[in-house]
């Protein structure tokens, strides 16, 4: 990733109309882009001031209020002017283009997504965590997601891994120190308690996984994927979780052709739903005389199967009230090894079961009547039992993929460090070098030790204006 540090701006707010709407500009020194758009106006850093906003030939594009903010008391750690005007998308576009016109000659440019926070950034005002929290509290999708997320941009997250660093380096000194000094024939192992302090480690590392992996739950949420014959009640299930209406449902078997997609929310956690076109084969027992899959369904149960592979959880539905079927073993043949699959039985009100969870060993069942909501809530808690959540209290930290991929990688190096010092002072080198690896991995997350292209990608995925 290349750091272009000339002059950049955007429209700072959401597209559309609204209220209020701004343009930022931010740059090393914005005194002479000030000049071009002011002529010899001076502004109070961090004042407000209403004033007009006119383009070259004095005609106003809009009133509104302009605020400095000197650097490096900003956001970006540079200069930064915002241009806050009423917030209609021309009136916007307008008031950018006049930006870039006076400032052309200036090397003003339209900034990059992210490329705003990315100089927050690269400024030392925001640690890598910390900058994909921004992006991450803009798309929270719950209240929990959005307080994750506002505890990450604090700084929560941070210094919990800075702790972290800070115990690892303590203990690589010790380590390297006897390295260096080997004639003073200590037994390191022993008299520095090294064991004792990698331990502490590798706990507080466990529990940082755990807090983070939660986090991780609330802003991913689980791709949860209905599958089974037609007409077992899969589209009548998604509106039971979702209560609402969001799928046709009929007893005409394929009423569904293509998947819907709805996302609800239990406890905070996002579940995508996805319901699918209903499973058959022209060899199943229960197609009636004659009854022809036609291509639009053929290509909708194809479909099915590709989202079955991306599920985080399978839901195969079936209906209690015939019991199983070879179409349904056929069904369960084909799921992925790798994919936890809850079996729903439906229509418990023609069976005469009772709602229920039964843990059994091929598979979790739980008996509901989505048609009446019964068992509703038993499968809502099933859910959040598969996806791994817990209510502990602590706060939690809303976590990339990336992040946690970052601490499994510091948990192994960890256990390979407890390998090499259950071999006393033999393998210090190689114990030293585990805790180097330890520590590299634990900065990457807060951007200490990132590679550019990372930097790249992690930016190019904000908003523009952000």
């Amino acid at each position: 990733m290349t750091y272009d540090s000339s002059p950049i701006t955007a429209i700072a707010t959401a597209p559309g109309r609204g209220g209020i709407g701004v343009v930022r500009i931010s740059g090393k020194d914005l005194h002479a882009v000030v000049q071009a758009l002011f002529g010899e106006q001076v502004f109070k850093p961090r004042h407000a001031t209403y004033i007009p906003f006119t383009q070259a030939d004095g005609s106003v594009i809009d009133q509104g209020i302009a605020i400095y903010f000197k650097a490096p008391h900003s956001y970006t750690g540079e200069d930064v002017l915002e241009l806050q005007g009423h917030g209609g998308p021309v009136v916007m576009q307008m008031l950018l283009n006049r930006c870039l016109e006076a400032g052309r000659d200036l090397g003003l440019r339209l900034a990059e997504p992210g490329e705003f926070t990315q100089r927050a950034f690269m400024n030392d005002k925001l640690d890598l965590a910390q900058a994909e929290a921004v992006s991450d509290l803009i798309e929270a999708s719950t209240e929990a997601a959005a307080k994750s997320a506002s505890q990450s941009l604090s700084g929560v997250f941070s210094n919990v891994i800075h702790n972290l660093v800070e115990k690892v380096v303590h203990l690589r000194m010790l380590v390297e120190a006897t390295l260096d000094f080997p004639e003073e024939e200590i037994d390191f192992l022993e008299k520095s308690d090294a064991r004792g302090q990698l331990a502490t480690i590798q706990a507080a590392l466990k529990q940082v996984f755990e807090q983070a992996a939660q986090g991780a739950l609330l802003r991913e949420g689980l791709n949860v994927v209905l599958a089974g014959q037609p007409n077992v009640g899969k589209s009548s299930l998604l509106n039971a979780l979702a209560g609402d209406d969001i799928a046709i449902v009929t007893p005409i078997a394929g009423t569904t052709r293509d998947k819907v997609t709805e996302t609800i929310h239990i406890e905070g956690i996002p579940l995508n739903i996805i319901d699918t076109a209903g499973i058959r084969h022209h060899a199943d027992e229960h197609f009636e005389a004659g009854g022809e899959i036609d291509l639009v369904e053929a290509i909708g149960i194809e479909r099915t199967w590709a989202e079955v592979d991306k599920a985080d959880v399978i839901l195969h539905l079936l209906d209690a009230s015939r019991g199983p079927t070879r179409a349904d073993e056929t069904i369960i043949e084909r799921f992925p090894d790798s994919v936890p699959v809850i079996r729903i039985w439906n229509k418990i009100d023609l069976s005469g079961h009772h709602a229920s969870v039964d843990v059994m060993d091929d598979a979790t069942h739980v008996y509901v009547s989505a048609q009446d909501h019964i068992g509703i809530d038993l499968l809502r808690k099933e859910l959040l039992r598969i996806a791994g959540w817990q209510q502990t209290g602590e706060s939690l930290y809303l976590a990339r993929e990336r992040h946690l991929i970052a601490l499994k990688h510091a948990h192994e190096h960890l256990e390979n460090a407890a390998e090499y010092a259950a071999q006393n002072d033999q393998s210090l080198d190689l114990f030293a070098e585990e805790l180097r690896l330890t520590q590299d991995r634990l900065n990457s997350i807060t951007g200490e030790f990132t590679s550019d292209d990372l930097l790249g990608v992690i930016f190019s995925r904000f908003c523009i204006g952000k």
